[in-house]
């Protein structure tokens, strides 16, 4: 695996999920290292998120995230102190691999998103850069 301050914007990937396709409405499987590169330790999802809001802006350390567009769409900004690149999520089969040391913030909410986050640590405050200077701090 790289070092933290090697990761860049293009470490991170969009991975299409497999899907399960019925008349009755369709199943998309997530599986631990099958179609993430990591085990699930943690589930959550952002909703009800106010028009011209934004979420996350911070980096991680050493946690990986996968992103998925469950409903709705919105934008990742991705940032690795030198390069950006902005990803549009919109489809509930297409989930965004963040692996740690990439500064993400998600922008640009549709009415109704929900924004899945699946996380391959528990919820630990040390493990979160929420200051973008410390952060280029971090990546220098």
């Amino acid at each position: 695996m790289k070092d933290l301050k090697e990761i860049s914007v293009y470490d991170c990937s969009i991975v299409e999920l497999s899907r399960i396709k019925d008349r009755r409405g369709n199943i998309t499987p997530v599986e631990n290292f099958a179609n993430i590169p990591f085990g699930i330790k943690r589930i959550f999802y952002l909703y009800d998120i106010p028009g011209g809001e934004s979420r996350g802006a911070h980096a991680h350390k050493n946690c990986h995230q996968f992103l998925i567009a469950a409903s709705g769409c919105f934008e990742v900004v991705l940032d690795d102190g030198k390069n950006k690149r902005t990803i549009t999520l919109n489809r509930p089969f297409y989930g965004l691999h963040i692996p740690p040391g990439i500064w993400a913030a998600e922008q640009g909410f549709s009415s109704g998103t929900v924004c899945l986050v699946l996380a391959s640590e528990k919820y630990d405050e040390g493990d979160y850069i929420r200051n973008y200077s410390e952060f280029l701090n971090y990546k220098i």
